[in-house]
């Protein structure tokens, strides 16, 4: 996994819960980096497993609801990090429909060895759309946040439903309904 995943979680962790939780959680996983990241380091998959984790505990919230709340954080770095990324796209479903073809396709110049989610999306009508969410990482809660922080960013109202479509959570289907 990316470095600037692992340090935008830890900036999330900071903001949100302060300097001494993040020390906790990384004092309280098993860490084969112990804790030090870089934006430009690959890390794995499990540390950000661990640090999730031990988050959860620290500080009884979910981890599925810690996970939705770093996808709405990761957002936020994104639109400001990149936010001619955004200015590219008039909709929120232009947008979320050019994240395979198009965004995925520019992360994968930069980061090669990104394992990226993949997004199939199918229109269903033209206020409604799906997404089929797939990753071995089951992150999809991650993307969730990130559907709906679009919809807010481009001002469009939506409601979102998701389905799992294995008890995993590596594929899920989300159910995007938009009013212009």
């Amino acid at each position: 996994m990316k470095g600037i995943v692992f340090t935008e979680f830890m900036e999330l962790v900071e903001e949100k819960f302060g300097l001494e939780v993040v020390n906790e959680i990384i004092e309280s996983s098993d860490l084969k980096s112990k804790g030090v990241y870089t934006s430009i380091g690959t890390y794995p998959f499990y540390e950000m497993l661990q640090l999730v984790s031990s988050l959860s505990k620290q500080v009884s919230i979910p981890a599925d609801d810690l996970i939705f709340a770093f996808g709405e954080h990761f957002f936020d770095y994104l639109e400001l990090s990149y936010p001619r990324i955004f200015e590219s796209y008039t909709t929120p479903v232009h947008f979320l429909s050019s994240v395979e073809g198009h965004i995925h396709v520019q992360v994968k110049k930069i980061y090669p060895d990104a394992e990226l989610p993949n997004f199939r999306v199918k229109e269903l009508s033209s206020t409604q759309f799906q997404m089929i969410y797939s990753s071995q990482r089951a992150l999809y809660r991650f993307a969730e946040a990130l559907i709906i922080k679009t919809f807010k960013y481009y001002g469009v109202d939506h409601d979102i439903s998701f389905e799992k479509l294995n008890e995993k959570g590596t594929e899920v289907k989300f159910i995007i309904s938009h009013y212009a």
